[in-house]
């Protein structure tokens, strides 16, 4: 299970508005406990594609988010994009740069901006996709 402070699902949701027209990216880290996996941290990176079809995060800034998470002591828990025009599941694209199935992979559909809807999922190495629980509080 994945759990999210109402804080930083607030400041991915405020992140990818304000990045509309396009698709908005970041990283998460966090804590590991068993089974369980706490966003600490949430990382608000800049879409270098500047599209509202697919992102490219910036190296620089990856580079720097997961040397924050190092100085912190979490770990890299996944990444989240928004989808402005299509719901939140994984489109082809996603599916196939999805690189690491050990990682979550949040998308968030601005499709209805008065109802965003985020979700988590898991990608495997044959690009199976499974929704995972996240749990906002």
């Amino acid at each position: 299970m994945l759990y999210m402070s109402k804080e930083d699902y607030e400041k991915i949701l405020n992140h990818c508005k304000e990045g509309l027209p396009n698709e908005s990216c970041g990283l998460i880290g966090g804590t590991v406990e068993e089974n369980d996996k706490y966003i600490k941290k949430v990382y608000l990176l800049t879409n270098l594609d500047a599209s509202n079809e697919h992102f490219s995060m910036n190296p620089k800034e990856q580079f720097e988010a997961v040397k924050d998470m190092r100085a912190n002591g979490y770990k890299l828990l996944g990444n989240f994009h928004s989808h402005p025009e299509s719901p939140s599941r994984p489109s082809e694209e996603d599916k196939r740069l999805a690189y690491d199935s050990k990682v979550y992979y949040l998308i968030l559909s601005l499709m209805d901006i008065e109802n965003p809807v985020l979700n988590a999922f898991i990608i495997d190495e044959e690009k199976n996709v499974s929704k995972e629980e996240l749990v906002i509080s």
